[in-house]
């Protein structure tokens, strides 16, 4: 997992044996042991790690009236109840919520209003709720609604 791993060597003689993983892949999901000998003593401690990701289908930009698939996953083994997606969580007139039994949001024709904060969770039959947040940008033209211009001779346009 090198470069991505390191201990915090200056917090070490404070007992502070944390790891930092940066950044978490999909991959890095599951139990990790942390053993520590001092002395004749050692102590150990088990950390289970869970990772949650959001990805974009097609991946890259997301184009301005495509089609885009928002998917949620996680290394959480228990059986999936409902996934729910909210956008711009501030309350307005552009917060939006989508649930759904499935994993994945279908966004038919995104526009520069979809662009922002989107926040996936995860509710689980085990009563644990996971979530993310993807900032997702648009790909388009957000100018006037009026196509013609003004500017003063002289200045810039």
């Amino acid at each position: 997992m090198k470069p991505r791993v390191s201990l915090q060597d200056s917090t070490l003689r404070n007992g502070n044996f944390s790891l930092r993983i940066v950044p978490v892949r999909s991959e890095d999901a599951g139990l990790y042991e942390a053993q520590v000998k001092y002395e004749t003593e050692v102590h150990r401690c088990h950390v289970e790690l869970g990772v949650i990701t959001v990805t974009l289908s097609p991946p890259g930009p997301v184009i301005e009236n495509g089609l885009l698939l928002m998917s949620c996953n996680s290394s959480h083994r228990a059986n999936l109840v409902e996934t729910c997606w909210f956008h711009n969580k501030h309350p307005g007139p552009t917060s939006r919520t989508f649930c759904s039994s499935s994993r994945t949001l279908s966004i038919f024709h995104p526009a520069m209003s979809d662009a922002g904060s989107w926040c996936c969770q995860l509710r689980y039959s085990d009563k644990e709720i996971i979530s993310a947040t993807f900032n997702l940008q648009i790909l388009g033209f957000d100018g006037p609604t009026n196509p013609v211009v003004y500017a003063a001779a002289g200045s810039a346009a």
